[in-house]
């Protein structure tokens, strides 16, 4: 009896080597350095690529905000320019915004 006779054959063991034996030349240092390296940057570092997506994200939510409350700020700003400019506008905006009257005026709300 030879030994070879006596080991059982996995043929799962085989396609691993054969697998194995197809990478083992991509399997250097150099290549495992830099593996590790871009999951470091990628997942661990404080400035890791994940939490920049995410600050990107929030930026461009805010720069909405921002051109949101710009465009608002714009419109309150031209309506009180046309307050400072006319009279009419000041009386038109204190009776119906405030209802305000004159004294001897009665008010009417109809809704």
């Amino acid at each position: 009896m030879s030994l070879t006779s006596r080991c059982i054959q996995y043929p799962e063991m085989d396609k691993l080597k054969a697998i194995f034996h197809k990478i083992k030349p991509f399997l250097n240092k150099y290549l495992i350095t830099i593996v590790v390296f871009l999951a470091f940057i990628i997942f661990v570092d404080e400035n890791n690529v994940i939490r920049r997506v995410n600050y990107e994200l929030k930026i461009r939510e805010l720069k909405q905000e921002i051109r949101h409350y710009r465009k608002l700020s714009e419109e309150s700003e031209s309506k009180l320019n046309k307050l400072h400019s006319s009279d009419a506008e000041l009386e038109r905006v204190a009776r119906e915004d405030y209802l305000m009257k004159k004294p001897n005026e009665d008010v009417f709300i109809v809704e």
